[in-house]
């Protein structure tokens, strides 16, 4: 799919903004680095308020604008509020952006089964989508409540993989990635390590081991410990070095899949909670090293499902995801949010975040 060039609003006579990151997690340095290096190129202003004791700000440089207080945030009146998460404090100034901070998972809230990616909470006037897989159920949300607009632009934290920043590391063998969520119910680490330590030794592939930050210490040891010539655990939150590297993926329910096939690479999944037909999914442990060796062949089939879906969560692969985000909130800052509804009132949510920001003011 060829995507249409993003529509720009009116930018004649514009005087430069201020656009603030309101961040929870670490995985928000890489979704939202991409839209700050096209705002700045272009002028404005980006400012970043950390929230919370999950966030690291060690990964902030020098150069980067960072409040200590919602107060500074406020007194600086930004013309947006730019969030990859689910909540945001109605009393910060500007827009409120939901910018894309996953592609869509399988993964479904214990007490009514809704998918969490479409759990919408009134909070924000606009919502980022990546694909038709998000955007067709958000519209129909945007038509249903009517105090929110909608923007299929893709996802902000891919543009480096497509716009040259991050170029692969060629290797003379195979690369294997393995990522496992941390949920222990999906998890497939704690049971594939033997098997994972005996590929890496039968066979010249090259292993690279990465787990979500919140998988258990105990089990992101058991990794640690066998590591070898072939098998590296790798530290951190960034991933995009090691998808644009991986010649395939061995995971099991992790939302990572969906960015790892976006590079239209095969991946082996060990018990997934809902295989889909661009997997080849085993059930077993010792059917994990055949099924690698099969998806290092890339068979036909299952990369024209990969194409297939790709096309339905994430068709955008120019690279200029971030820059249509940043058209999408400009022409809404321009028009305003008059024609739309109030959003819900949320009064006890919202009280909720003054109390953890420690603001209360009117």
């Amino acid at each position: 799919m060829d995507p249409d060039p993003p529509l720009k609003a009116d930018m004649s006579d514009r005087k430069p903004q201020r656009y603030l990151f309101y961040v929870e997690q670490n995985y928000c340095y890489n979704i939202l680095r991409p839209i700050q290096k096209v705002l700045q190129q272009r002028g404005d202003e980006v400012g970043w308020l950390p929230v919370g004791e999950e966030f690291d700000s060690s990964g902030f440089t020098a150069e980067e604008k960072v409040f200590d207080h919602v107060r500074e945030a406020i007194a600086w009146n930004p013309c947006s509020v730019m969030v990859p998460g689910n909540f945001v404090p109605d009393f910060i100034p500007g827009i409120k952006v939901m910018v894309t901070h996953g592609l869509i998972s399988e993964k479904r809230r214990k007490k009514d089964g809704e998918i969490y990616a479409f759990i919408e909470r009134g909070l924000f006037d606009l919502y980022i989508t990546h694909g038709p897989s998000t955007t067709l159920r958000f519209e129909e949300m945007a038509r249903e409540r009517g105090y929110f607009e909608v923007a299929e632009c893709g996802w902000s934290k891919l543009d480096p993989l497509f716009d040259g920043s991050v170029r692969k590391n060629e290797s003379d063998v195979p690369v294997v990635y393995f990522a496992s969520t941390f949920s222990p119910r999906l998890t497939a680490a704690p049971r594939l390590v033997d098997t994972v330590r005996a590929l890496s030794e039968r066979h010249d592939w090259k292993w690279r081991v990465h787990f979500h930050p919140k998988m258990p210490k105990e089990v992101a040891d058991l990794y640690r410990a066998i590591q070898s010539e072939n098998l590296q655990f790798v530290e951190g939150h960034d991933t995009l070095q090691l998808l644009m590297d991986a010649d395939v993926m061995l995971c099991d329910t992790s939302s990572i899949i969906a960015e790892f096939i976006l590079l239209q690479k095969p991946v082996v999944t060990f018990r997934n909670n809902s295989p889909k037909p661009y997997m080849i999914d085993v059930r077993k442990a010792e059917q994990v090293g055949p099924a690698l060796e099969r998806a290092l062949t890339r068979p036909a089939a299952i990369m024209k499902e990969i194409e297939a879906a790709t096309d339905e969560n994430h068709p955008w692969n120019d690279g200029l995801c971030s820059q249509r985000i940043i058209d999408a909130t400009d022409r809404l800052v321009q028009s305003g949010t008059g024609h739309l509804k109030p959003k819900p009132r949320n009064l006890i949510r919202h009280w909720k975040m003054r109390r953890e920001l420690g603001y209360y003011a009117i």
